[in-house]
């Protein structure tokens, strides 16, 4: 049936506590300067300090005393180098990520790609997952957690749902989301439509298992339809094209006036009621995921049949 090949369609293939410290140094002494020098770190501040006073007037020139900090690490102040380095590397992937939206735009999630895009958006991907700034994803429940909406996929399954956009202005693939719940190890994949007539939304609800600090088993339970909305109005297109044929609607403007009439009459009775749940209990519907970027704004992940998926956080600028 339609609804089966829907919801099998449907299947994606699915902070460390900051160390901080109560302890205080105390301040090493009052010594004023005209104009204060810079220092690498505190540890060579200090030296430069001491080794003054001993060349001061009257002093008895001892020797420096040992530094109760250790010896400090060749190449300066690892503080520093570790901004340093940062830096750049922080840089670096703000701008692959530039260059990922903008290899994306026109895919059309990845159903209109070309073999250049593809292999552009591949090159991308492949660049940030040697970058991955969350080496074990499932560690970190945290920033799994939440909706995340598809920007891109190689899963051929999903592009009969998405070819949908080949009938202009009638029926459109609105959205295609996975809302993680980390708390309660859930996964629900979802796909809104909208249509002159109506929106309406077909999901699958799994449970996701750990196996690796990458990879999670996802077993599906449950598909969901849901209650059709009806639009307030019916907008339809002056005309649209079809098996290569002009079809012009103008003539049926009245017709469609009198079915907007009906259709507020029962949208209250439709919307009140629950959407329709079936229980997967197929051996079949379970798939792997294996999360290869992650980060508070993208993800990037593998699976079954070497299938790939882009997806953005909600809310996140990548999605303006």
């Amino acid at each position: 049936m339609a609804g089966s090949a829907l919801l099998n369609a449907l299947v994606l293939r699915a902070p460390s506590p900051s160390l901080s410290s109560s302890s205080k140094r105390r301040s090493a002494g009052a010594f004023a300067f005209p104009n204060p020098p810079r220092f690498p770190s505190l540890r060579s501040a200090r030296r430069v300090v001491l080794a003054r006073a001993a060349a001061a007037p009257g002093a008895g020139g001892d020797p420096e005393p040992e530094d109760e900090w250790g010896p400090e690490p060749e190449g300066g102040s690892a503080a520093t180098g570790t901004a340093v380095a940062e830096a750049p590397e922080a840089r670096e992937v703000t701008e692959l990520k530039a260059q990922l939206k903008d290899a994306l735009y026109g895919t059309e999630r990845g159903l209109r790609a070309s073999s250049e895009s593809r292999a552009k958006v591949l090159e991308l991907i492949t660049q940030l997952e040697t970058r991955n700034p969350t080496p074990a994803p499932t560690e970190a429940l945290t920033l799994l957690n939440g909706k995340w909406i598809l920007a891109y996929t190689s899963f051929s399954q999903l592009f009969p749902l998405l070819g949908f956009g080949n009938l202009p202005e009638l029926v459109k693939v609105v959205e295609i989301s996975q809302t993680i719940d980390s708390e309660n190890f859930t996964v629900q994949n979802c796909i809104k439509f909208s249509g002159p007539l109506a929106t309406t939304s077909v999901a699958t609800n799994a449970k996701f298992e750990i196996r690796s600090p990458k990879r999670v088993q996802i077993k599906f339970d449950e598909g969901i339809v849901g209650t059709p909305q009806l639009t307030d109005s019916i907008v339809l297109p002056e005309k649209f094209e079809l098996f290569g044929q002009n079809i012009d609607l103008s003539p049926l403007k009245g017709i469609f006036t009198s079915i907007e009439n009906a259709a507020s009459s029962v949208a209250k009775t439709i919307s009140d009621q629950p959407p329709l749940k079936i229980p997967i209990r197929t051996n079949n519907a379970e798939s792997w995921l294996l999360t290869t970027y992650l980060d508070e704004e993208l993800r990037i992940s593998r699976g079954d049949g070497s299938s790939i998926f882009v997806l953005f956080k909600e809310g996140s600028t990548l999605l303006n």
